[in-house]
């Protein structure tokens, strides 16, 4: 009988940081990117700092890789600006609920090629082209996850002090060109 409580376990894990509302480390990243308009997922706090458009697609990007390398893709890579960080300028409403939609789908793709494997025996051998285990590439994944999800959510904060001392604490609480409500 092959056992895979292991992978149970990640799964959970992975499950709790994506959308769990009551997860103990704090906001999961569904919970940081709620209420986020195309508004605020375009703006920067300053030029050189990323958006969370930008870190959403990041994110994808490396769920995607890592559903690749369980397929067993050696050659498959991301470590290229354009696969990696993708720069946005205007976000509209359509390109923001796509960016959203790719980021649920790489949710459901992991989940169920994790569910597929039938022993936990994967875990200790090398991702393809890689120096390093899958235990290591998943729990760096989770990681990977909530280290965004926190800096999403300082974003949101950002924005939402630079719009307060914008207006001079006028209208605090009043929906304007940074999107309804950020918390």
């Amino acid at each position: 009988m092959d056992i895979k409580d292991e992978t149970l376990r990640i799964i959970d894990l992975i499950n709790d940081s994506y959308e769990s509302e009551e997860a103990w480390h704090g906001p999961s990243l569904v919970t940081s990117l709620r209420d986020v308009s195309p508004a605020v997922a375009e703006a920067r706090l300053t030029p050189n700092t990323h958006s969370i458009a930008e870190i959403v697609y990041h994110i994808t990007t490396w769920r995607i890789f890592v559903a690749r390398k369980l397929q067993g893709d050696q050659e498959f890579d991301i470590r290229s600006a354009d696969k990696d960080w993708k720069v946005f300028g205007m976000v509209d409403e359509f390109e923001w609920e796509t960016l959203q939609m790719e980021l649920s789908l790489s949710q459901d793709e992991l989940v169920t090629r994790l569910e597929q494997i039938g022993s936990d025996a994967y875990l200790e051998e090398l991702v393809p082209g890689k120096n390093y285990s899958f235990y290591t590439l998943l729990h760096g994944m989770i990681h990977h996850d909530l280290y965004h999800a926190g800096q999403i959510s300082l974003i949101k904060k950002g924005l939402l002090l630079r719009r307060l001392e914008e207006s001079d604490m006028d209208g605090y609480g009043t929906d304007d060109e940074y999107g309804q409500d950020l918390y």
